[in-house]
């Protein structure tokens, strides 16, 4: 047993083994202060909440109180290990400052209420609205990070009860190009690979994809590699030195928004030199042909101009992409939150299909998610498509899934495409939007622009209804307030980014009057009275297990396929892929192994859209383009952001995440730990601009927009010339500034979005940046052990100290050296 501060050591001791061996175990535990494992009175089964990567873990309880998390030794996911993230969020549940009562605006102010008052108001205002306006008045945002089973209630509630086209997630501002690209490529969503291809792979291309601070453990996997015999190949793409570049053979820093014109590169150098893999792209795809002449444009010295990097750099990433034996490729936000974002998400695709490299161990697709239940949002149908990955634009999937919820067709709405939040957005501020109902996301600090957001959320005529856990930014804009339980204090099922099933088994009470998501919706359900066709409830169960059990009867035959899954089967067998049936009872690795693909026309989950204007494709012209539903391969030229840099703003700004926080810090601003390790904003620049701009590490600088300014300390890093980066965690709720809005990387950030995925940008806002104020000697309040290192060698490291320490257990079974 050894003891870490996991605060300096974010990715723990290693534990190296070779290619195809099995990742050793290693059990990563904390109890709180004063706790010993013999005075736990019991372990209670769960996983991650704070990230994607759906790390097993047991909860433990003592004095019906959490004291304390360990990972889950033989969970396929992690082999026992925990994102400092999970060592430590756990003690937000109890934070003093949770919503423990209902709270209903009167008189301008909030005031403490009950739920028969709360809900009664709330039912009042929707039946107002369907009354006089219809369902299109009522709108639904929800999150990443409910349950699967929370998620399918409120699909079945707002598509088919109410008839609202107006749902979708917060996943839209993460994962949305995520589940896009897939439905471009394969005609579907579903992750093709599987978190063990990291053992095979000998090249792993990390695309716009920091896994050290966003998918953690899995950073730790492929840690254990690179420490062992025989490593993979790194390639890294992404503008920031993080720890993802500074462990890669090559690190491309392209200029943001120019993603599509590197992708196009490598392509082109991958064609020239004939690595393809063509007897599978004959028998298993169509579009090649396309993507040659496409890329033919793109020789290695034109991208090198477009993106700003060298040439020779271009062809040596080709080289290692297209003579890799095992090709593993991951994807997130630096491509998903870009300019072209689908557009650039389905090339990496392309790479791995002209290159053979789909369904095999180690050669395989990982188009990432950003939050825990995101993908849950997506099958569930609460990002505003169909539930269980079917087709809006094909009638009969709408009718099987109105004869599964007893309801007429029409009832449920297929007349047009989803609306996306953005959109929903604007019908909220143009007044044909009356009621939102808000659940778990804090979009006045997470959605861009946020002057408007915040001018749109305060209209007098929009009853805007918010479900949280905590005071936030956003429940102080509500004209209600509903106190929600959460991970630990309810029960439900989540599946990570590989499509790993894990069960959430209730660990404690929730505080106060705090209620599950799941018993807060069948609440609203019961009051309007919803019924089916015969006049049945609807939805007609009545808790988490049932629900569960409704959703396997949805997803029975589709490619997210759960039948084979139950509640006691998860508790024995911790997490399961899907689909998982009859005839795959322990799940299934990789999808497409053997080149067959969800895409054939009358099954197919999307028709596709055009990757440059996002206008979807007719049902019969994708049947004439891909009858035999084989792969699509897709090309897109490059076309430069619609915000480009001038003499006024002459940087770039991206935005992102640092490992010690999620989202807009409502649960880990409340952690010692985390708050400790990152407790301010920051903006990074390079010592070139720095230096141009007379700024020093730690002093004052004002960053501004066209839309707003904020002023963060200056941390001079290794990110490229020409771009700050801001970490987009840090809003008011803590009562920083909270009249002035100078903090929140959002003030900046642009309205537009990817035209396919409909994601928003926040990787293309041209800024300027002015020194208004001296360090005084103290250093940027950023970590100096992340992709925010300093290039000064005499800044204090960031450490954790006796609180952040963990008990860490290796197991060196399984091939470790």
């Amino acid at each position: 047993m050894a003891s870490h501060d996991r605060i300096a050591e974010p990715w723990g001791e290693r534990a190296p083994y070779g290619p195809g061996e099995s990742w050793p175990v290693r059990v990563d535990s904390h109890l709180a202060s004063g706790i010993d494992a013999d005075q736990v009175d019991r372990w209670v089964q769960s996983a991650s909440l704070l990230h994607s990567n759906g790390d097993a873990m047991d909860i433990a309880v003592s004095g019906g109180r959490i004291v304390g998390v360990r990972g889950r030794a033989i969970d396929r996911v992690n082999h026992g290990r925990l994102d400092p993230k999970d060592l430590f969020g756990w003690q937000a549940n109890s934070s003093p400052d949770r919503l423990t009562a209902p709270l209903i605006r009167q008189g301008g102010q909030l005031v403490d209420s009950d739920w028969d008052t709360a809900m009664d108001v709330v039912v009042r205002r929707s039946q107002e609205l369907l009354e006089q306006q219809g369902p299109s008045a009522l709108a639904f945002y929800t999150t990443g990070q409910l349950f699967l089973e929370e998620y399918y209630t409120l699909s079945v509630i707002a598509h088919g009860a109410i008839g609202t086209n107006h749902v979708d997630g917060n996943t839209r501002l993460c994962t949305a190009t995520a589940a896009e690209a897939l439905k471009e490529s394969f005609a579907c969503d579903g992750q093709p690979g599987s978190y063990s291809d990291v053992d095979h792979a000998d090249v792993i291309a990390l695309y716009g994809h920091n896994a050290a601070e966003t998918q953690t453990v899995l950073w730790m996997r492929m840690l254990d590699r690179l420490a062992g015999p025989n490593p993979p190949v790194v390639i890294c793409v992404d503008p920031r030195e993080t720890p993802v570049a500074e462990a890669s053979t090559v690190h491309l820093a392209p200029l943001p928004g120019t993603n599509v014109a590197l992708m196009n590169g490598l392509l082109h150098e991958i064609i020239r030199n004939d690595w393809v893999d063509h007897d599978y792209v004959t028998a298993h795809t169509v579009g090649f042909d396309e993507l040659a002449k496409q890329v033919a444009d793109y020789p290695p010295e034109r991208v090198a101009e477009i993106c700003q990097l060298p040439a020779q750099q271009i062809r040596e990433a080709a080289r290692i992409l297209g003579t890799a034996q095992h090709l593993l490729s991951t994807v997130l936000q630096g491509f998903y939150q870009s300019h072209q974002a689908t557009a650039a998400a389905v090339q990496v695709n392309n790479i791995n299909i002209i290159r053979g490299m789909i369904g095999k161990p180690g050669a395989g697709i990982l188009q990432m998610n950003g939050q825990p239940t995101a993908e849950n949002t997506r099958e569930c149908g609460a990002d505003g498509d169909l539930p269980g990955f079917r087709n809006w634009a094909n009638d009969s999937h709408v009718a099987e899934l109105a004869r599964l919820w007893n309801l007429d067709q029409m009832q449920i709405p297929h007349y047009a495409p989803p609306t996306h939040l953005m959109q929903m957005m604007r019908y909220v501020e143009q007044g044909s939007i009356r009621f939102l109902w808000v659940s778990g996301t804090n979009p006045a600090v997470s959605l861009p622009e946020l002057r408007r957001i915040r001018s749109i959320l305060s209209q007098q005529r929009l009853f805007l209804v918010v479900q949280d856990i905590f005071p936030t930014e956003t429940t102080e804009l509500a004209d209600v307030v509903l106190p929600a339980a959460t991970w630990g204090e309810k029960v439900g099922t989540f599946t990570n980014a590989d499509r790993t099933v894990h069960l959430s088994d209730k660990a404690v009470e929730p505080p106060g009057q705090a209620r599950a998501d799941l018993e807060i919706f069948l609440d609203y359900a019961r009051r309007m009275d919803f019924r089916d066709k015969d006049g049945a409830p609807l939805p007609p169960w009545h808790d988490a297990e049932s629900a569960f059990e409704a959703w396997k009867q949805c997803s029975a035959g589709r490619p997210c396929d759960y039948t084979g899954l139950s509640y006691a089967g998860l508790r024995d067998a911790s997490g399961i892929q899907w689909p998982c049936t009859a005839e795959h009872p322990h799940g299934t690795e990789r999808l497409y192994p053997d080149g067959q693909f969800w895409a054939a026309p009358e099954y197919c989950e999307s028709y596709g859209r055009d990757l440059i204007t996002g206008a979807p494709l007719e049902p019969t012209e994708y049947r004439a383009m891909n009858p035999a539903g084989k792969a699509v391969i897709k090309a897109a030229e490059y076309l430069p952001p619609h915000e480009t840099t001038s003499d006024e703003f002459p940087l770039y700004l991206i935005t992102g995440r640092t490992v010690f926080h999620f989202h807009t810090r409502t649960k880990t601003g409340r952690v010692p730990q985390l708050r400790a390790a990152a407790p301010q904003v920051w903006v990074e620049m390079s010592t070139k601009d720095a230096d141009a701009l007379g700024v020093s590490e730690g002093d004052l600088v004002e960053i501004s927009s066209h839309r707003g300014a904020i002023h963060a300390a200056a941390r001079i890093s290794g990110i490229r010339e020409g771009v700050l980066f801001l970490p987009f965690h840090y809003g008011y709720w803590d009562g920083a500034n909270p009249d002035q809005h100078d903090r929140a990387a959002n003030e900046l950030t642009i309205t537009d979005w990817d035209p396919v995925s409909k994601q928003p940008v926040f990787k293309t806002a041209a800024v300027r940046a002015r020194r208004i104020g001296a360090g005084d000697g103290h250093a940027a309040p950023a970590p100096t052990n992340t992709a925010s290192r300093p290039v000064a060698a005499d800044i204090p490291p960031t450490r954790g100290g006796p609180a952040a320490c963990d008990d860490e257990q290796l197991s060196t079974t399984g091939g470790a050296r």
